[in-house]
C-alpha cells in the first residue's frame, strides 16, 4: 500500500490544502507539494496568506490530490488528514532538498522567483491518514494507509 501511495503522490505535483482558520472560517489553497520517502508533504507558502495564517493558528489540515478530467470509472486520487508546522533550521534545509529535486524549475535562475520565494516558508504535513481512491478497481474502491504511530517525529 506505501509503494502504490508514493508512486501516485510522486506522479502529480498540486494538492488542494483545507485548512481551518483562527475564526473557525474553513478555506482551501492549491499547492505545489513534494513528497518523501515517508510520505510526508512539503509545500511552500508565505505565513502571511489565508492559509499560511490559518496552519499557523490550526495545525490540523486536510486534502485532496486528483487527476484532472477522468472518466468515472477511471477515477483516482488521494484524500488525506494530517498535522502541518513550519519547518526551521536543518529540517527547512532537508525539506528544500526534496521540494527542489521535484520542481527543478526552482534551479534555473529567474529574479522574480527568487524575490519571491524568499518571502515564503517550507511547511511539512505530517499524515494522520491517507485514503486511495481507485476506480479502476471497482467503483468507489478504497484502500487506507495510516502512519506508524512514529512517523512524523
Amino acid at each position: 500500500m506505501r509503494e502504490r501511495l508514493l508512486k501516485f503522490l510522486r506522479e502529480h505535483q498540486v494538492l488542494t490544502l483545507a485548512v481551518v482558520d483562527a475564526n473557525g472560517s474553513p478555506y482551501a489553497a492549491a499547492l505545489f507539494y513534494a513528497v518523501d520517502e515517508e510520505l510526508r508533504f512539503h509545500v511552500v507558502t508565505d505565513p502571511a496568506t489565508r492559509h499560511g495564517k490559518a496552519m499557523l493558528a490550526n495545525p490540523s489540515v486536510a486534502g485532496t490530490i486528483q487527476l484532472d478530467r477522468q472518466h468515472w470509472h477511471e477515477i483516482r486520487g488521494v484524500q488525506f488528514r494530517g498535522i502541518c508546522r513550519q519547518l526551521d533550521s536543518d529540517e527547512r534545509a532537508r525539506a528544500w532538498e526534496v521540494y527542489n529535486a521535484r520542481f527543478v524549475f526552482l534551479q534555473q535562475p529567474d529574479a522574480i522567483l527568487t524575490r519571491e520565494l524568499a518571502n515564503t516558508a517550507m511547511w511539512r504535513i505530517d499524515p494522520t491518514w491517507i485514503r486511495l481512491i481507485d476506480n479502476r478497481l471497482g467503483f468507489g474502491h478504497k484502500v487506507e494507509w495510516t502512519p506508524p504511530a512514529t512517523h512524523g517525529r
